[in-house]
């Protein structure tokens, strides 16, 4: 049933030029936003800037030019980036703007009005932080440094306070009643404990700046950046101005999509603000993970900022798009690195979606004469594993678990390419040509990938419309039935073309591109010209087809080769690791241990104890209930004084871990060869 559906970003603090951490935030509401528009909801999609605030007077006094013009140049640096990156938002909200510093004066006159102690004049004394924009517990502040790194000052000010402390048990009781108010539940937990020791009232005005919102009825006050920021999501709407339609249709929101530092502002202050104001509470607070650079988070201040420019030159948006939302498992942070995009695009983009693509729509144009097959096809194995993958996939895409989105969408894929080779439509072609049976094969096959590619579609919008197009399928169709097996129409003109993704040459690239390059022994990336596009390091597929024997089928691009000087062992030597499926039950991190994590695991027979080095990538929560492979003969090795009985296998990009993928109905205990 088609329903409202109102997601925000936090707005960009404008006194940061866009990188990866901003592109992220932005990528994910857009795919969410186009995944809910694509199953016919109505959504609206607002992000935006965050102007106001000492920060940013202080960067601009320095620039010796005023705050708004250092914010226009910011905002059109925004702009630019968020149309490269194909974010389709209904709107972006300036908190510079008239509309917004209304909305503003509407929220503060209905807590005013409805409670009128709840602000209050005082004097306030604290370590304050600029980049944050808040004031810093004392045992938070040790050298003149918070716990995150940042600079902090004694700050004495006769402020305009709110009574937070009113609001620490109905914010509990909030909780209480909406345990998903908070995702993922690590954050929960966090911003309970927060408020379960007391909230202390907060000062919502400054009189030490004058860039920002005046407060009502004190002309020497600037209201508080968060309480000025946080009312964008209502102000936007249209809140405080004579027409609230919009803000009447779309509020409360669906969706808070934020970085995890700004938890405690979103989950605690906004809501306390709102029930003050007497206004509905949003439904529910998302934090994302960081970006890091050599485990740290990417950051202005610490020189690591990431701003994949050339890769979006040289690769497109959607590549960078589909990176990001597949490397990262949502909510946990993930090291960036040019290499492991590279690495991935080729395996997945190229070889697996892009190979596959071209395959099909070839043999259709050859078989059919540049057409869709004309015999549909409604009973076969690729129906049946359409219809357990597309379910998998929406709940998936509703949890925020895009990994596990692709993670089924690549395991229909792989389930195609068989139907592919077990069928040998190309021999079926040459001994019997285009019967109805061929045509069954084919079409099952190219309506296989039409369901792949809108599924697809929310990360990739761009390849997934020239894929479609190609598919001779229609790439704007919406709702349950865009999912629905059956779709392709038949005797449709397919298009054959070039490769939809070019496969690149990692070394090459990243030796000719020191700009992008990761930096090494404290180097600085130095300035490129416009990079080359990405080497075509396969022949050409009549080559490959010449080398190949007569029924092994049309040929699959490929890379997989033995590295040169690498050790052999014989098959009975492999036959002597026994490789088996194993349920995690449990998991807890290793105490004084950054990498390390104890698993309980169930291996078919019983449950056995492994320490695996995989904490920088998998939080222990998220491995519970997952099916692993692990070497189930390892000797037994003692780590950090834990016995650990077996192995987790896991690839490594960077150093990085990541876990092999097992199918969850595969039972715990099969042997894996």
């Amino acid at each position: 049933m088609p329903q409202k559906f109102y997601i925000t970003t936090a707005i960009h603090y404008v006194n940061d030029d866009p990188h990866i951490g901003h592109m992220y935030e932005n990528i994910v509401a857009d795919v969410i936003a186009r995944h809910r528009r694509r199953m016919g909801d109505d959504v609206y999609f607002l992000t935006g800037t965050d102007e106001h605030g000492q920060k940013i007077e202080r960067a601009a006094a320095k620039e010796g030019i005023l705050p708004i013009e250092l914010a226009d140049r910011v905002v059109k640096t925004h702009h630019d980036i968020d149309r490269r990156l194909n974010i389709s938002y209904d709107d972006f909200i300036r908190t510079s703007e008239p509309r917004h510093r209304l909305g503003v004066f509407e929220l503060i006159r209905r807590i005013q009005e409805r409670i009128p102690d709840d602000i209050y004049l005082g004097e306030h004394s604290g370590w304050y932080c600029q980049s944050e924009e808040t004031f810093i517990p004392e045992n938070q502040v040790h050298d003149g440094k918070d716990d995150s790194d940042h600079s902090v000052e004694w700050t004495t000010e006769s402020n305009l306070f709110f009574k937070l402390s009113r609001y620490t048990e109905p914010l509990l009781e909030h909780y209480r009643r909406n345990p998903d108010f908070v995702f993922p539940p690590t954050r929960m937990n966090e911003v309970r404990s927060f408020v379960e020791q007391g909230l202390k009232d907060l000062s919502i005005s400054r009189t030490s700046i004058s860039w920002g919102i005046p407060f009502p009825g004190f002309r020497d006050h600037v209201i508080y950046v968060w309480m000025d920021a946080l009312t964008n999501y209502i102000s936007a709407l249209g809140f405080g101005s004579g027409d609230h339609a919009r803000y009447d249709r779309y509020w409360p929101a669906d969706v808070h999509l934020i970085g995890k530092d700004i938890v405690r502002f979103h989950a605690v202050y906004w809501p306390a603000f709102l029930m003050a104001a007497g206004l509905p509470l949003p439904k529910r607070i998302v934090g994302h993970g960081f970006w890091l650079r050599d485990n740290l988070k990417i950051s202005k201040s610490l020189g690591n900022v990431v701003r994949p420019y050339n890769i979006l030159d040289d690769f497109g948006a959607d590549s960078l798009r589909y990176f990001l939302v597949r490397e990262m498992t949502f909510g946990n942070d993930q090291n960036y690195s040019d290499e492991g995009f590279l690495t991935r695009y080729n395996a997945d983009l190229a070889n697996d979606l892009g190979n596959t693509l071209s395959r099909a729509i070839k043999m259709s144009d050859s078989y059919f004469g540049g057409k869709t097959p004309p015999i549909p096809c409604d009973d076969n194995e690729l129906i049946r594993a359409s219809r357990e993958v597309i379910p998998e996939y929406l709940r998936a895409m509703d949890d925020f678990a895009f990994q596990r989105a692709m993670d089924a969408v690549f395991r229909f894929l792989v389930a195609v390419n068989g139907y592919i080779v077990s069928r040998e439509p190309w021999k079926h072609f040459k001994e019997k040509g285009p019967d109805e049976a061929l045509s069954r094969i084919i079409w099952n096959t190219l309506e296989s990938l039409r369901l792949i590619w809108v599924m697809m579609a929310p990360i990739m919008p761009t390849v997934a419309r020239e894929a479609l197009s190609r598919l001779g399928a229609d790439p704007d169709a919406i709702g349950a039935e865009a999912l629905a097996w059956g779709g392709l129409s038949n005797n449709m003109p397919v298009k054959v073309a070039d490769a939809i993704f070019p496969r690149a040459d990692v070394a090459a690239y990243i030796g000719t591109h020191p700009a992008i390059a990761e930096k090494k022994s404290g180097e600085q990336p130095v300035e490129e010209s416009k990079p080359s596009p990405p080497a075509q390091t396969t022949a050409p597929a009549e080559e490959i087809a010449k080398e190949q024997p007569p029924h092994s089928g049309p040929p699959i691009e490929t890379t997989q080769a033995v590295p040169p000087g690498i050790a052999k062992v014989s098959i009975d030597q492999f036959m002597e690791i026994d490789l088996r499926v194993a349920e995690v039950r449990a998991a807890e991190r290793v105490p004084k241990s950054k990498k390390l994590i104890k698993m309980t695991v169930f291996d078919g027979g019983s449950e056995r104890t492994l320490v695996a080095g995989i904490a920088t990538k998998y939080a222990p929560e998220d491995l519970v209930g997952r099916k692993v492979v692990i070497v189930a003969n390892l000797q037994p090795a003692k780590l950090m004084g834990i016995e650990s009985n077996g192995m987790v296998l896991a690839a490594s990009i960077d150093g990085e871990p990541s876990l092999l993928a097992v199918d969850p109905s595969v039972p715990a205990g099969t042997k894996v060869k």
